[in-house]
């Protein structure tokens, strides 16, 4: 069966992610590693580095990736802009190599009006940038094209923008994809039904290759199919309700596949909690 968890804060220390996962039940972990609202992050301390471990040995060693900063955007024309993309991602892959995090997820980008074919080109050259700045100790982590969900002038909404970016890179090996669910309905791909659950994967594996999918964000969406607008919503109560993400659950292709809520939070864990809940309470034992 899938491992299912969620998006922790690691507020009061990298480690402290682990506790809060455990808490509400979670059997896999996304984190930030740093503050992503900032383009620069103090370097990890050996101290650091070495709680991480532990309580990540602690917690059953529960697949793990990190979320790059929402700042970067590799689909820019912008020289500056682009150049803080490369170097803050190329940082980011160096912490999770350090941190023995297997995945970094992120965002294609946006090409800021650009148009699509520019904006494509420059992901796949900043990407090949990102690689080769972090070096070789970093190839033990797998870059993560995250769908997504087209609004404005975003990138990644399309499976063949996606297969662009993942044929015409010099490290295509090193990459692979993460869907998130709503996401990909915004983007006007439906999985509601079995049927166009069906279509929509039969499509992915066709234009991209379902081995490539090696992480899930599972998240409903709050508006309808193809609205091109992202906003997640709580398991079963948006516009993609429970049967979709049956499907999903039950797919013997992801049966190992580690799947992780970005849905709304309050103060407390309680959200993740339910949901999770919700979702344990969809899939059929084996």
């Amino acid at each position: 069966m899938p491992f299912l968890g969620a998006h922790e804060s690691i507020a009061g220390g990298l480690h402290l992610a682990f506790e809060r996962i455990l808490q509400v039940g979670g059997e896999s972990l996304q984190i930030f590693t740093r503050n992503q609202r900032q383009w620069k992050a103090a370097p990890l301390l050996e101290t650091e580095i070495a709680e991480f471990t532990r309580a990540w040995n602690e917690a059953g060693n529960m697949p793990v990736a990190s979320h790059a900063s929402y700042l970067i955007n590799l689909g820019s024309s912008k020289p500056e802009q682009a150049e803080k993309s490369v170097v803050g991602l190329a940082d980011e892959l160096q912490r999770c190599a350090l941190l023995g995090i297997p995945f970094v997820v992120f965002h294609p980008g946006s090409h800021g009006g650009a148009g699509v074919e520019k904006g494509l080109a420059n992901v796949t050259a900043h990407l090949d940038q990102v690689i080769e700045r972090a070096g070789d100790a970093c190839k033990s982590v797998t870059i993560l094209l995250e769908t997504t969900a087209g609004q404005g002038t975003g990138l990644g909404y399309r499976f063949e923008e996606l297969a662009h970016v993942l044929e015409n890179t010099q490290h295509s090996k090193r990459l692979g994809v993460c869907v998130d669910t709503c996401h990909i309905f915004a983007a006007g791909y439906d999985i509601r039904t079995p049927q166009t659950y069906a279509a929509t994967f039969a499509e992915f594996d066709r234009i991209i290759g379902i081995n490539r999918i090696r992480f899930f964000h599972l998240n409903d969406s709050k508006k309808e199919l193809g609205s091109r607008v992202d906003r997640h919503e709580h398991i079963g109560k948006g516009y993609i309700g429970l049967e979709g993400f049956r499907c999903l659950l039950n797919d013997p292709r992801f049966s190992h596949h580690a799947m992780t809520l970005e849905t709304p939070k309050g103060k407390d864990l309680a959200e993740d909690r339910e949901n999770l809940s919700v979702l344990h309470g969809l899939m059929v034992a084996e």
